[in-house]
């Protein structure tokens, strides 16, 4: 099942959001700073959490980030964070995260954005085969360290 986050979901999302930190690296966590960084973003309206369940285990997550379509006149979503733990991939988790996330927002959405690296190669036929389309514009990146 997958549905929206609310603030008595912060616990689970937060085991997740470690879990996903650890996937990419990051070393040297803090739970507290984890904790009001989702409550930040929830408290802010500033993203979109939507949790993955299996029973009662949160297995799995997608953050969004709202921007504007200019030329649209319409919002659109920055699909910044999705993971699933490791025991629940290939299982479908994944797909209902997407699927749900693109029902959600169909109204009232010009699309979505997201960014994977090159190298990738997993998430580009993940995202291909949920019909998301790589390619249609180059994406330049600027970041401070």
């Amino acid at each position: 099942m997958v549905r929206i986050a609310e603030k008595n979901d912060i616990e689970g999302v937060v085991d997740l959001l470690m879990e996903y930190r650890d996937f990419y690296g990051v070393k040297i966590q803090e739970r507290t700073e984890a904790v009001r960084f989702i409550m930040q973003r929830m408290e802010n309206c500033e993203s979109k959490i939507f949790v993955a369940m299996d029973g009662d285990n949160y297995v799995g997550f997608i953050q969004l980030y709202p921007s504007f379509s200019t030329v649209s006149l319409k919002r659109q979503w920055i699909l910044n964070d999705l993971y699933v733990k490791e025991e629940y991939r290939n299982k479908g988790y994944g797909t209902a995260l997407m699927t749900a996330v693109k029902n959600h927002f169909k109204e009232s959405a010009k699309g979505f954005v997201l960014l994977t690296g090159k190298d990738n190669f997993t998430a580009q036929k993940f995202y291909s085969g949920n019909g998301w389309e790589s390619g249609i514009y180059d994406v330049y990146t600027f970041f401070y360290n």
